[in-house]
């Protein structure tokens, strides 16, 4: 098999399964969640607005991130997806949302967790399951941990559910990491700029907005000696 990405193959050889997170959220194993708003959304929101107003902006693999509030707060619509009922649930209760569970037509295995208000949706179920006959489409998509924890030989189905989930004006903010993959295995996997193109550039714009140096005792302690995030805005090419 090929191996476009350049990935050492034990690399894309691992697997993570939904079992896999869940255990991740059961056990408190989530270092990968982040208590503050993220900095780089925080600096470049305003390349995923655009001027708009009242954005449907969608988080994959959400868990209980808490920029989903914020952007709610700022008048967006917010719909998620995480395989981790702890992780939704928690995200209502820690900030005092109110919301009803609800079944979810056609996906036997989901739920929707929906507060009261209506502005935020949160699916509990894989997110290959999702369609936008379900979710519909969305004007920004927020990528911080998502694509970097796709099993790597998944990705091109992952970005395949978010480009039927894309509007024609929608602006994605993609971030990646770098780091040096014969030293760790993930995740979060590595993906460098090569993939990001070679995943969306046929049908996606992008430009890489900033490269920013991460590198803590967690990364030291996974064996690296460097550890970036770059983020990326893509948008789709005209059809014109």
């Amino acid at each position: 098999m090929s191996n476009p990405s350049g990935l050492p193959e034990i690399k894309q050889d691992r697997v993570l399964t939904s079992e896999d997170w869940n255990h991740k959220w059961e056990n408190r194993n989530i270092g990968f969640h982040e208590e503050n708003i993220h900095p780089l959304l925080a600096e470049f929101l305003k390349e995923m607005i655009n001027g708009r107003t009242h954005l449907n902006i969608f988080f994959p693999f959400c868990g209980k991130a808490v920029d989903m509030k914020w952007l709610a707060d700022l008048g967006h619509n917010i719909v998620g997806v995480d395989v981790s009922e702890i992780a939704l649930k928690e995200f209502f209760e820690e900030h005092s949302i109110a919301y009803v569970e609800e079944e979810v037509t056609g996906i036997p295995e989901a739920k929707l967790f929906k507060s009261t208000s209506g502005n935020i949706c949160l699916y509990c179920c894989n997110i290959y399951l999702l369609s936008d006959s379900v979710i519909g489409k969305f004007d920004g998509i927020w990528d911080r941990g998502a694509l970097v924890a796709v099993n790597p030989r998944e990705r091109e189905r992952y970005v395949n559910v978010l480009l039927s989930l894309m509007n024609e004006d929608v602006r994605y903010l993609l971030v990646t990491v770098d780091y040096d993959p014969k030293l760790h295995a993930g995740p979060p996997f590595y993906v460098p700029k090569s993939e990001v193109e070679a995943l969306f550039g046929s049908l996606c714009n992008f430009k890489q907005l900033k490269k920013v140096e991460v590198f803590t005792d967690k990364q030291k302690l996974w064996g690296l000696d460097f550890f970036f995030e770059d983020i990326y805005l893509l948008t789709r090419k005209s059809h014109s």
